[in-house]
């Protein structure tokens, strides 16, 4: 818990900041190579894992950059799956390998998935993101669907699509299971010029479901930050993060671990603060409990709020750092 009194039972848990994906929003430009790639090894993300999982963790969302690029996701997956205490554990994924490898992935003990879909037209997905297989990952949506797992769309909204982007979502979420959450454009470090021309309000969408008699939905145990709706004549569920809205912050129930060991208190914070020190120690004394210690030590630096209202961006750059 932290001195708001709010507790954290999920971990957001970045395995590489590399992604294939040219997305406008985040990397338009490509992934670029500015910092060491000494990503944590499985043997730290192990630790990692059961550290957290002694004080409470019970849900862990393994993200990137883009999670699959790394030769050994499988065994990640396997490895946090079997640490006792948890319970759910979930992938953020573009979506490359999905349709390939989702069997692969389940079989070591994934229970939800996040897939990134910004458009489900092929044209506008491939300005959105520079990859042309929406196909493909649309396939393995669907295999996740029949498969019983709990998936989750994302797309960023953005202001000149989105007389487009909404109308084709709600057609697709009519006939597909999922839960489909429009992300409000946050401002990071190096997007400024993007964000003050693309930016728009998740309020205008949640006014235009309210008006066609979508229902609010009672938050579900460590749901993340999405105002989620749902209407009788809809299979799939429209969900709105709004993190520039009123109280955004007050059940903030997630922290973050980037892929070169720091503790990230919030997407926005001012620097990550760096484990691998103690990580070390804790591997050489086999002793989880020096790790323990360190993490809650830092938890008295977590703020009440991001201040992006404020035009904060903190030490984000670009939204690959973390996986958001």
């Amino acid at each position: 818990m932290d001195r708001f009194g709010r507790r954290f039972e999920y971990l957001r848990l970045s395995i590489t900041d590399v992604c294939n994906f040219k997305c406008q929003y985040c990397l338009p430009d490509g992934y670029q190579c500015e910092s060491p790639r000494a990503f944590l090894s499985v043997d730290e993300l192990r630790l990692i894992v059961e550290s957290f999982a002694k004080m409470g963790t019970k849900k862990v969302r393994i993200t990137g950059g883009e999670p699959s690029l790394r030769k050994d996701l499988i065994q990640i997956i396997r490895q946090t799956a079997a640490v006792p205490g948890i319970e759910q554990v979930a992938i953020t994924t573009n979506g490359f390998k999905l349709e390939r490898d989702l069997d692969a992935w389940v079989e070591a003990g994934l229970t939800s998935l996040n897939v990134s879909v910004d458009s489900v037209d092929p044209r506008q997905f491939m300005q959105i993101t520079g990859d042309g297989r929406l196909q493909s990952i649309l396939n393995g949506v669907s295999k996740a669907i029949d498969m019983g797992l709990q998936v989750k769309l994302n797309a960023v909204l953005l202001r000149s699509l989105s007389q487009s982007q909404v109308p084709e979502f709600l057609a697709f979420v009519k006939h597909h299971n999922v839960t489909l959450r429009f992300i409000e454009l946050m401002q990071t470090g190096d997007n400024q010029a993007y964000f003050d021309s693309e930016h728009l309000s998740g309020a205008d969408i949640e006014k235009q479901l309210q008006d066609m008699q979508w229902q609010r939905k009672t938050k579900a145990q460590w749901a993340g930050p999405a105002k989620v709706y749902r209407h009788n004549d809809y299979q799939g569920r429209i969900g709105l993060i709004m993190p520039y809205s009123k109280d955004f912050c007050a059940d903030c129930n997630r922290l973050r671990i980037s892929s070169l060991g720091k503790l990230h208190l919030c997407l926005f914070a001012e620097k990550g603060l760096d484990l691998r020190p103690k990580i070390a120690e804790s591997l050489k004394a086999g002793d989880p409990t020096i790790l323990m210690q360190e993490i809650q030590s830092l938890m008295g630096q977590k703020e009440a709020t991001h201040y992006l209202d404020e035009g904060y961006t903190g030490a984000t750059q670009h939204l690959a750092m973390l996986g958001g």
